[in-house]
């Protein structure tokens, strides 16, 4: 569990539990690694949530922690017995700068108050702001 203090993330204290495990696939796949070269592979499908309650196979985060994609490459193995072999079957990458925290507010009162000042649907949250 991280804090936003004094324009940086400090650690606060334990973890909270683990949401439930998922994973995403993504919508090409599976795909041979010719297709994958061929273009940029875009996650903009994927969907997070803080819902523990979730049911549309969002992936579940905690909010004020850190978190640290992965992404796996599986092989399809077209042997009979290719169970035999799953361990062997598959690469993860990560890479630091995908590195992100989950945040379910604003942690800087700037930025909080620029959106609320672009916001259309955000006149409740203005001060003293006259009706057109």
């Amino acid at each position: 569990r991280y804090a936003f203090h004094s324009s940086s993330w400090l650690a606060a204290g334990r973890a909270d539990p683990a949401a439930p495990g998922r994973v995403h696939f993504h919508p090409d796949s599976p795909a041979k690694g010719a297709q994958w070269m061929r273009q940029i592979v875009s996650f903009d499908k994927l969907k997070l949530t803080n819902n523990l309650l979730d049911d549309n196979g969002h992936i579940i985060l905690n909010s004020m922690h850190r978190y640290q994609p992965r992404f796996h490459v599986v092989f399809v193995d077209p042997r009979r017995d290719s169970e035999r072999f799953a361990h062997q079957n598959f690469k993860s990458f990560s890479f630091p700068e995908t590195q992100f925290m989950a945040v379910t507010a604003y942690q800087n009162h700037r930025i909080t108050q620029l959106k609320i000042a672009s916001n259309p649907f955000a006149k409740g949250f203005r001060d003293g702001e006259p009706e057109p």
